[in-house]
C-alpha cells in the first residue's frame, strides 16, 4: 500500500496530493495509512500495483472493441443454443423506453427520483400477474434460479420445513443456486423421471413425500425441453402432504400452455429474458415470483411490491410500496433475505414487451414456436440414426436430440456445425451422463423453415461423412 507517491491519477477521484492533505486534516487523520490501522500488517500490499498506462478514451474504446470482436454473435452464426438463456427477437420499442434516463439512472425509484418509474413497475405486474393468472407478482430478482430460490425458502418458511423435492431434470447451473440460496437449512432431495418420457415419477414422488416436505418443485416446459403434462397429479399430491407445489415456467409458453395456476400451482416463478430483453452474452436474466392474493405467502415475499392507491386529490392515483416493513430494507439484520439492487429495468421492459404483444400476440408467439419445432423435430428425426426428440412427450421450444448411434459424440457435431456457421445445442452428455451423446437444441420465432433446413442438411452432411470415412477404411482394411 504504497501511499508516498505524489501523483494524481486521471481516473480515481481525489488522487490529488493537495486534494489528499485537506480531507485527511478534516477527518483528523495524517496519512492514509492510519485509516488502515487494525488490519493485520501481512493483509497490507507493500509494492506497486501494476497498473497499465492510461489510454485516452478513444484508445480504450478501441482496445475493447477489440476484446469483443474476438466473440462471434448470433447475427453472425445461425443459433440452435438455448438451455436457460434464448434468442427471441426484441421488438425495437423496449429498447426505446428501457433506455430513457428516468429509468436507465434512477438507481431505486425513491420518490425523489422517481419519475414514472413505481407506475411502471406496477404495470409490469400487472401484465404478469395477468399472463400467470395470479395476484401479486414482485420487483424482479437477478434470474431464475434466485427466483426458484427465494420461493422455496418462503414455503420454508410459511410450513416450518426443511426439505424441498426437485426432479432430476432440472437445470444443472439453476440446481447450482437453489443449493447455494437453500443451504444448509433446506435439503433437496431429488425425484426419478420415466426414461422414455422425461416426466416426473408419480411413484418415486409419493415414496419421497413426508411431514418434512416443504416444498415439490418443477418445471414446465422443462429444461430438457417437453411438457410436464402431471401437473395436476403432482400438485394433488403435494397438497395431500400440505406440502407448497411451486412451478417454474418460461413465460413465452403461456399463450398456448395453461399457466401453472390452474394445476394448482402456490408459487410460480421463471425468467423474464424471453420477454424483450437480448441474450447479452448468457446476461441479461431477470426472475419473477407470483402468488395469489393471500397475506400468508405475501408476508413471505423478501423483494418489493408496488401497488396502487387514491390519494388526497380526488381522481388522482399513486404508486407505492405494499407491507414495506416486510422487506430488508427495512428490517435490515432482521430481515427474511437480504435483498439490494435487483433487476427493476428489465421488469419494466417486460411490461413493455407484454402490452406490445397483448393475449393474442402471445398467443402466436407461442403457436409459431411449437409449429417451428416439431418442423426441426421432424426433421431431424428422418436423418438415419438421429433421434429427435429423445423423449416421447410433447415439446415446446427445446428438445433433446440423441447421436449415440450415429458414431459422432455431440462435441463432433458441434464442432462441424461451427466449421459451418452454426451454434449447435447444448451438449448434455456431461450434465445427464445416462442420456448418451445428447443434445439440447432451441427453435424460437426468430427461425424460419430455410434456418432449420441448412441445420438438418449440415447435420445429415457431418453424419454421411463419419459414414464415408468408415467405408474407406474399410476397404483399406480389406486391402
Amino acid at each position: 500500500m504504497n501511499n508516498q507517491k505524489k501523483a494524481a491519477h486521471p481516473y480515481i477521484p481525489n488522487t490529488v496530493p493537495e486534494v489528499q492533505e485537506e480531507m485527511l486534516r478534516e477527518i483528523g487523520a495524517k496519512t492514509i495509512d492510519e485509516l488502515f490501522d487494525g488490519i493485520p500488517e501481512e493483509l497490507h500490499y507493500k509494492k506497486d500495483m501494476n497498473i497499465p498506462k492510461a489510454l485516452s478514451e478513444y484508445e480504450l474504446s478501441r482496445y475493447i472493441e477489440g476484446i469483443l470482436n474476438k466473440n462471434i454473435n448470433t447475427k453472425e452464426y445461425l443459433n440452435f443454443l438455448g438451455a436457460g438463456c434464448w434468442n427471441h427477437y426484441v421488438p425495437a420499442v423496449c429498447d426505446e423506453v428501457n433506455q430513457r434516463a428516468e429509468f436507465l439512472t434512477a438507481y431505486a425509484g425513491d420518490p425523489y427520483e422517481d419519475h414514472g418509474r413505481y407506475q411502471a413497475l406496477f404495470e409490469y405486474q400487472s401484465l404478469m400477474a395477468e399472463l400467470v393468472d395470479m395476484d401479486v407478482v414482485n420487483v424482479p430478482t437477478f434470474d431464475w434460479a434466485q427466483a426458484a430460490a427465494t420461493s422455496i425458502r418462503m414455503a420454508s418458511r410459511i410450513t416450518g420445513r426443511k426439505e424441498v423435492l426437485l426432479p432430476k431434470t432440472i437445470s444443472p447451473d439453476r440446481l447450482k443456486i437453489i443449493k447455494n440460496y437453500c443451504s444448509p437449512q433446506i435439503e433437496c432431495v431429488f425425484i426419478d423421471y420415466e426414461e422414455d418420457s422425461g416426466q416426473i415419477n408419480l411413484n418415486d414422488l409419493e415414496d419421497k413425500l413426508s411431514s418434512n416436505t416443504a416444498a415439490v418443485y418443477f418445471e414446465n416446459p422443462s429444461y430438457l425441453g417437453f411438457i410436464e403434462t402431471k401437473g395436476q397429479k403432482i400438485s394433488k399430491l403435494a397438497k395431500s402432504f400440505e406440502a407448497i407445489t411451486i412451478v417454474g415456467v418460461d413465460p413465452s409458453s403461456l399463450g398456448v400452455l395453461a399457466p401453472p395456476s390452474h394445476y394448482g400451482a402456490d408459487i410460480v416463478c421463471g425468467d423474464l429474458q424471453p420477454l424483450g430483453m437480448h441474450m447479452n452474452y448468457g446476461g441479461g436474466q431477470s426472475g419473477f415470483i407470483a402468488t395469489h392474493d393471500d397475506l400468508t405467502f405475501i408476508q413471505e415475499y423478501p423483494s418489493r411490491l408496488f401497488g396502487i392507491a387514491p390519494t388526497v386529490v380526488k381522481g388522482e392515483y399513486g404508486f407505492g410500496d405494499v407491507l414495506y416493513d416486510r422487506t430488508s430494507f427495512a428490517l435490515r439484520e432482521k430481515g427474511k433475505e437480504s435483498v439490494g439492487t435487483q433487476t427493476a429495468l428489465w421488469g419494466i421492459t417486460a411490461g413493455v414487451y407484454l402490452s406490445l404483444l397483448g393475449p393474442t400476440g402471445m398467443y402466436e408467439l407461442g403457436k409459431s414456436i411449437m409449429q417451428k419445432s416439431q418442423y426441426a423435430m421432424g426433421q431431424l428425426g428422418n436423418i438415419p440414426n438421429v433421434v429427435a426428440s429423445r423423449f416421447e412427450s410433447t415439446n415446446f421450444k427445446e428438445f433433446v436430440v440423441d447421436f449415440s448411434h450415429t458414431g459422432k459424440s455431440v462435441k463432433e457435431v458441434n464442432q462441424y456445425l461451427l466449421d459451418n456457421g452454426i451454434f449447435g445445442g447444448k451438449d448434455l452428455s456431461e450434465e445427464f451422463p445416462e442420456l448418451g451423446q445428447c443434445s439440447l437444441f432451441c427453435i424460437t420465432e426468430i427461425h424460419s423453415k430455410e434456418d432449420i433446413d441448412r441445420l438438418v442438411r449440415t447435420i445429415q452432411e457431418c453424419i454421411d461423412s463419419i459414414s464415408s470415412k468408415e467405408e474407406r477404411d474399410g476397404v483399406h482394411a480389406k486391402n
